[in-house]
């Protein structure tokens, strides 16, 4: 069994050539993982017992009625231990790295929750584990910190760059360059160099063949359009999987639009950026004419980066997924709309989700079904919202 390393011109392994070995071990190991039976019962456990799946797939019927329109479905993946879809990936890769004999983790994170799932997954397994994680995030994110601090994780902070996911980010591969023997990387989106972000979309498609079941059996149909936010995009990379198939289908990929996209205000890698290598991936890139990565902003943490990750790069490419821009307001907006009508506080990141969707529900018919991938939840971001005055 050989995985593709590519998606179309997307992807393939940018590496020095001390990874080449690294990342072929870890395909290796990967591959040899998803043939044997006794690994995916054991992930599946896991996933069922531990993590709490499968996750409910919502009808937000309040919700559906304030906006008027379609109906809109959630599905809740904030119900996951730790809060976040991240958790799905992480038991896969922890169990991945004691496979493979490896006794400490290292992880990168921006808005805390995949450091969060990989401390998480680091005390369940009995490994040691570091985190790396830009100042400003670590500002902006201190309960996820306190948290990784308290599963035993180390915090290391970055100051380099900008202080955020980025930097975050060349800093573990830096680590894993010095470190690799005895190392395993776990990367918490579809991004990085081969076999990443097959990997991560493999420990993610779970969200989507679970929501499509569940719509079936709710709905006795598909729904019409699928949403989630994008970062790195693998929460979109889990839901949307499912749905690839079915034209029927609109799929649409939500990116942070920050202060605007005719600003330089922005994380929309996808709807602004142009194609690019960064972090061992060819991809679409927020960068200058002479491939310098710019500097990105967004009011959510998770989405503050300045790629995306191949397989989405490739979607777009082939028209099959639409990506849109939402605004840092326009996702406060999503945010106070999901809390009031719902009782539920929404990731900042799901918020952009939530804001696109009830945007595109708002103009269809009461007969379609709108499906918004909830990707996480907001207790990390309610000192950020009420700094700014927002709630």
């Amino acid at each position: 069994m050989n995985l593709e390393r590519k998606f179309g011109e997307f992807g393939g392994q940018y590496v020095p050539e001390t990874l080449m070995s690294p990342l072929k071990e870890l395909e290796k190991a990967f591959v040899d993982c998803m043939q044997d039976q006794n690994f995916i019962r054991e992930y599946l456990y896991y996933l069922r017992e531990y993590v709490g799946r499968p996750s409910s797939l919502y009808y937000a019927n309040r919700l559906t009625k304030k906006v008027g329109g379609a109906k809109i479905y959630l599905k809740r993946e904030d119900l996951n231990h730790t809060g976040a879809h991240k958790i799905n990936n992480v038991i896969g890769q922890m169990l991945l790295a004691k496979r493979m004999g490896k006794k400490h983790v290292i992880a990168e994170t921006g808005a805390g929750q995949h450091g969060v799932a990989t401390a998480t997954g680091a005390a369940l397994f009995g490994l040691t584990c570091t985190v790396f994680m830009g100042e400003k995030d670590i500002e902006r994110q201190k309960l996820n910190v306190f948290k990784m601090k308290m599963l035993g994780a180390t915090v290391q902070s970055i100051s380099s760059g900008t202080a955020t996911l980025k930097d975050a980010t060349n800093e573990a591969i830096r680590e894993w360059v010095r470190r690799a023997e005895d190392t395993f990387y776990v990367i918490g989106s579809v991004v990085g160099p081969h076999p990443y972000p097959r990997m991560v979309g493999y420990f993610q498609k779970i969200i989507g063949e679970e929501a499509k079941e569940q719509m079936i059996k709710i709905e006795g149909r598909l729904p019409h359009a699928v949403v989630a936010c994008i970062g790195g995009g693998s929460n979109a990379s889990g839901v949307f999987n499912a749905f690839l198939p079915f034209e029927t289908v609109q799929l649409f990929g939500v990116e942070a639009a920050g202060y605007g996209l005719h600003t330089e205000h922005h994380a929309a890698a996808i709807s602004k950026g142009s194609i690019g290598v960064l972090h061992g991936m060819k991809t679409y890139l927020i960068q200058d004419k002479e491939g310098h990565i710019q500097p990105v902003h967004s009011i959510s943490a998770g989405l503050d980066y300045p790629g995306v990750g191949p397989e989405h790069a490739h979607l777009f490419q082939r028209k099959r997924v639409k990506y849109k821009g939402v605004t840092d307001d326009e996702a406060l907006e999503g945010f106070r709309l999901l809390s009031s009508t719902e009782g539920i506080i929404p990731a900042l990141e799901s918020s952009h989700a939530i804001a696109y969707g009830t945007k595109l529900a708002k103009k269809m018919t009461k007969e379609k079904i709108v499906l918004i991938n909830l990707s996480g939840r907001g207790d990390k971001d309610v000192q950020t919202v009420a700094k700014i005055g927002e709630v």
